[in-house]
């Protein structure tokens, strides 16, 4: 089924397009990443829907002009450029208002959208689920609505007020901004409910004592290959911005047996729509309730460092409180593809995460580090984690078996009389396990 473009963006494949970058040339602050890395990443973002990019420019500005942000100057060269090419989309690399897009489609003669709007209809088209799909058209809807700036004084309804001089009636606009707003509010109701249901999932594992492992980091960094590495899954996964979008969760196994759970989340990005955020937040609160959290970052990119702390502030946004001393949940930066590095440039990265638990250096590609991911894992969640001697009488199999589904075995002898077992467990693990064996059966391993 071919997906509908709600900014009227041709679906047809390689639609034309140009893209322009727009830079404040007297701001204060060091740029984070520079000019060729930002229109390259704005390229990507344009590829991921199928744009044929054929013209992109970067234009400074000293200060935004509030009615087409570049210039009228700007404007005229640009509009030569899409008359010339038979353009037909322009993709501004920033925020626009909605004067300002209007004002630009007079212009240019031809489509506009944002960078905001990019990234919308990238993540409208990538939706699979139901939920994926309850999060992508709330974040839209509340674009959209400020931006029903046509002029619609020719659909005005009947004529209104009181007496025999009553002004026109309820506007066109008005009309579409009011259902708007009712379908906005029916779907933050059905995400409401996505909440609650993904909180009576939360509650079980807590009872379960499964764990949680939340993969995050910026797009394309290579999280949905490194999933697929660790659970052996066929999770998409590209060398393309926002190739995963929905949410995914299976179990894996740690070296010690214990089974966790591992989340899939979508890449994050510079500049991320506020209201993605907010949209986006009842998938990502897996992030917030995770026993461990992975930064999985692409250490072959230039922007490296620039991309973290893009991370890094959105997970400020969603008030996820993670600490790198295990201090729950605990936070392991995993710098990924050190295949792509020079021999030299890799051997100083993997000796770093030798000496470290909380970093680790692997490819995700050809798996090199993996183990030493799951060891550190393993060292994250083993923080109140202590050794007990459990006797354990023939006919008590339900809770040997228990403790194999938890993974917390690691010796076994079985007698005439029974099975002696070595466990590591927690403290919540201790309470269920002591309240269900008799008095003397389990004792700590000094």
């Amino acid at each position: 089924m071919s997906y509908d473009s709600p900014f009227d963006i041709p679906t047809s494949m390689h639609t034309k397009a140009i893209l322009v970058h727009v830079y404040n040339k007297r701001q204060k602050e060091p740029l984070t990443r520079t000019i060729e890395a930002s229109i390259e990443e704005a390229l990507g973002l344009a590829e991921a829907i199928d744009l044929d990019v054929c013209y992109h420019q970067a234009i400074p500005i000293q200060k935004k002009n509030p009615a087409t942000l570049i210039g009228s100057g700007n404007v005229e060269n640009l509009c030569q450029i899409v008359t010339a090419e038979d353009v037909k989309l322009a993709v501004f690399d920033t925020t626009l208002t909605p004067i300002q897009q209007r004002n630009l489609e007079t212009g240019l003669k031809c489509k506009v959208i944002d960078r905001t709007g990019l990234i919308l209809e990238i993540f409208g088209r990538r939706a699979r689920t139901a939920e994926g799909r309850l999060q992508v058209d709330l974040a839209l809807l509340k674009h959209l609505r400020s931006r029903l700036v046509r002029a619609w004084t020719h659909l005005e309804r009947q004529r209104g007020g009181f007496g025999f001089t009553g002004g026109p009636g309820e506007s066109q606009i008005e009309l579409d901004r009011r259902m708007i707003d009712g379908k906005i509010m029916k779907l933050e109701k059905d995400l409401d409910q996505v909440k609650r249901t993904r909180s009576l999932h939360r509650k079980q594992r807590i009872r379960s004592d499964v764990p949680m492992v939340a993969l995050v980091g910026y797009t394309n960094a290579g999280k949905s290959t490194l999933f697929n590495r660790l659970t052996n899954s066929d999770v998409f996964a590209k060398d393309l911005l926002f190739a995963t979008l929905d949410p995914t969760i299976r179990p894996i196994k740690l070296p010690n047996g214990r089974t966790v759970l591992l989340s899939d989340t979508v890449g994050f990005i510079s500049n991320l729509p506020t209201q993605l955020v907010a949209a986006f937040r009842a998938t990502l609160e897996e992030v917030c309730e995770a026993s461990v959290i992975l930064h999985v970052s692409d250490v072959a990119h230039d922007d490296h460092e620039a991309q973290k702390k893009d991370v890094f502030h959105v997970l400020d946004q969603l008030e996820v409180d993670y600490d790198v001393e295990f201090v729950k949940p605990a936070l392991i930066d995993v710098c990924n593809k050190i295949d792509l590095l020079p021999e030299d440039m890799k051997n100083a990265i993997v000796n770093r995460s030798d000496r470290s638990n909380q970093f680790v250096a692997l490819s995700a590609h050809t798996g090199e580090g993996i183990d030493s991911l799951l060891l550190s894992i393993q060292e994250a969640l083993h923080e109140d984690v202590a050794l007990y001697q459990l006797n354990l009488p023939i006919e008590n199999g339900a809770l040997l078996a228990w403790c194999y589904r938890r993974g917390v075995v690691s010796k076994r002898e079985d007698t005439d009389c029974g099975t002696t077992v070595t466990l590591s467990l927690n403290p919540a693990q201790y309470d269920y396990v002591s309240q269900a064996v008799a008095v003397g059966s389990i004792a700590k391993i000094s």
